[in-house]
């Protein structure tokens, strides 16, 4: 809490405290002065997430990872046909051995939402946490729906929730009972918005992996120009961007550096090379020559970062190079 930073997550207690995920770390430490402070761990909660999506993918369903903790998945082939709400009912037992499963091998708790289509599983995943499992009615979807916060429905941010606030509409009972024009308030979105505050979704889910950049960026406990310093910060990030390209298979032939200076503005600056590299040397040597070309460190930095991007498979003649 006496280093620059932000939570990237808060427990439960921590919460009950105003701490939130991105708030700066000092801000944590004065609202929460009893919090203790950990730092990330990204090897171990990656490993965490592989093997908790190999146990749910023996389950049968087909599956979308949303991110490291959280994926759909559709058990629609395994579901009794015909009435929706005894659909769901044949599924249940399958949540609830997942989540015995999990517990039991990885000592982990897992809340889940069983619903007829994404928007509803995700809500209800959210509703009972941290060790829930809740299922969301199908006839009765709408009235679930009526006391939750407008907040909830998938799509609607900060911005359109003052906007939709400033209506008076606050929960999505507010929306569904609406009979104003929607389309003055939120645009294009308007049709969908009253869909999903009905319960209704009808978004697939979304089975593509594809990656379009991988990043990597330090702040510094204190501003910075020192060029060993920031030298082997660009070499770690480097490493780290190498090792994942060829891990995914990828190369890259873009390369882009961040910078952020002590008054918070920010500069990125990208080169893009010739032939595609998964090199460390070759990704360390282009950030260091926009760092150099544009003169990037002229005051001190409070964060600098390296990412790559147009990324592309690697093919069969280039594996020598690279394995």
């Amino acid at each position: 809490p006496t280093q620059r930073g932000v939570v990237s997550a808060a427990s439960y207690e921590a919460r009950k405290f105003g701490v939130h995920s991105a708030m700066p770390s000092t801000t944590a430490a004065r609202l929460c002065p009893t919090g203790i402070f950990l730092r990330p761990r990204m090897d171990a909660y990656r490993a965490e997430s592989a093997a908790i999506m190999e146990i749910m993918s023996k389950s049968g369903a087909i599956i979308e990872q949303v991110s490291i903790d959280e994926a759909y998945l559709d058990l629609s082939k395994l579901a009794m046909a015909g009435d929706p709400d005894e659909a769901l009912q044949t599924v249940l037992p399958i949540a609830r051995a997942l989540k015995d499963q999990i517990f039991v091998e990885r000592k982990l708790t897992a809340s889940i939402g069983v619903a007829t289509n994404k928007m509803l599983s995700k809500i209800g995943s959210d509703f009972n946490k941290p060790d829930g499992l809740t299922v969301v009615p199908f006839r009765d979807r709408a009235a679930f729906l009526r006391p939750l916060k407008v907040r909830a429905i998938h799509g609607v941010g900060k911005v359109t929730e003052t906007v939709l606030e400033e209506v008076g509409i606050r929960t999505i009972g507010d929306l569904q009972d609406y009979s104003g024009n929607l389309r003055e308030l939120v645009g294009s979105f308007a049709e969908s918005l009253r869909q999903y505050a009905f319960g209704d979704d009808d978004r697939p889910l979304d089975l593509g992996d594809t990656v379009k950049s991988i990043s990597s960026e330090e702040t510094f406990a204190r501003n910075t120009e020192d060029r060993k310093v920031l030298q082997q910060s660009l070499k770690t990030q480097a490493d780290d961007i190498a090792e994942k390209l060829k891990t995914k298979r990828l190369t890259a032939k873009t390369i882009q550096v961040k910078v952020r200076y002590g008054d918070f503005s920010t500069l990125t600056r990208q080169f893009t090379l010739d032939e595609s590299t998964v090199e460390t040397g070759e990704i360390y040597r282009i950030a260091c020559h926009l760092l150099k070309r544009d003169k990037l460190v002229h005051s001190p930095l409070r964060l600098l970062g390296l990412g790559v991007t147009s990324l592309a498979p690697v093919h069969a003649s280039q594996l020598p190079l690279i394995f």
